[in-house]
């Protein structure tokens, strides 16, 4: 017999980014992520889809649940899938596919979780039951680390590099002439491009809005520092999505000539606010950005 499906629902007091922010991080999900008296003494989130989650949760009689998988949808800040093989004793005794909708009522948020069941083993054909038990206490504990706030401000420090088959000089007009920028640094067909301006000099600002699919808007404003023409270019930047800030970064991209053509190195020294991001997931979409330049000289 196939197990039933469940749902649970609650409103929250704040806003749809901070409800989907405590979903981003290992730290974050550690703190709430599980039913009262068990705990989870380590969670694993790449907040992006493909990435893992995953968690250890620890019940009252001491035993440890292993639940580990990845996210199958990671969209901002209205909705999250994921998929999980849940372990005991050693056993994968059953899988679990959840979908999270968050979504804003007035002056407050409403999220809505759905789970289905795949079972391995017969013994566990009463978990969805207690699922639903166990998402209300959950629940609670959300609730507690969403008034908390986001938590401390997390810093990080990454450096991409790649090379490429062609002169430094190529390299740099794709960070320099709006045109040629444009046809990488973006979502591509996923958004739709609202306000843009360059003006790449010591003192120049750069600014590139847009609307994603999903509806969300994101904000790259950044004011160049330095500007060493064909080698090196410094900027400070703010990312916002929608009118929330998430990051304040310093960034250098730096070209050389290298044996076949140039190299490009890309260091960023981040300060990731509130939860909904850290360096680690920008260095993935700084790599991202990299192979789409490779892909439009």
């Amino acid at each position: 017999m196939k197990p039933e499906s469940i749902e649970v629902s609650r409103l929250f007091h704040a806003t749809q980014r901070q409800v989907f922010a405590a979903w981003s991080t290992g730290e974050r999900v550690a703190r709430w992520f599980s039913p009262e008296h068990c705990s989870v003494p380590k969670a694993e989130v790449d907040f992006r889809k493909g990435g893992v989650f995953a968690v250890t949760m620890r019940l009252p009689d001491g035993q440890d649940s292993l639940c580990r998988g990845a996210f199958e949808e990671v969209t901002p800040p209205s909705r999250l899938a994921f998929v999980m093989d849940v372990e005991m004793a050693g056993k994968v005794r059953f899988r679990v596919h959840t979908v999270v909708d968050i979504a804003a009522e007035g002056h407050e948020t409403r999220m809505t979780v759905r789970q289905s069941y795949e079972l391995y083993d017969d013994a566990f054909a009463g978990a969805p039951a207690g699922a639903r038990e166990g998402w209300r206490t959950t629940l609670d504990k959300l609730a507690r680390e969403i008034a908390r706030g986001g938590g401390p401000a997390v810093h990080g420090v990454f450096t991409v590099s790649r090379d490429f088959p062609h002169p430094p000089a190529a390299l740099y007009r794709a960070f320099t002439d709006m045109e040629a920028k444009a046809r990488w640094f973006g979502g591509g067909d996923d958004m739709t491009p609202i306000e843009r301006e360059m003006d790449v000099r010591p003192g120049g600002r750069e600014i590139a809005k847009a609307r994603w699919n999903s509806g969300v808007v994101t904000t790259f404003d950044a004011v160049y520092l330095d500007v060493v023409p064909g080698e090196r270019l410094v900027y400070a930047y703010n990312l916002l999505v929608d009118e929330q800030k998430i990051s304040v970064s310093l960034a250098t991209v730096e070209i050389e000539p290298a044996p076949g053509g140039s190299r490009l190195r890309i260091t960023e020294q981040g300060v990731f606010l509130d939860g909904y991001d850290d360096a680690g997931r920008r260095e993935h979409g700084t790599q991202l950005l990299v192979e789409r330049i490779a892909e439009t000289l």
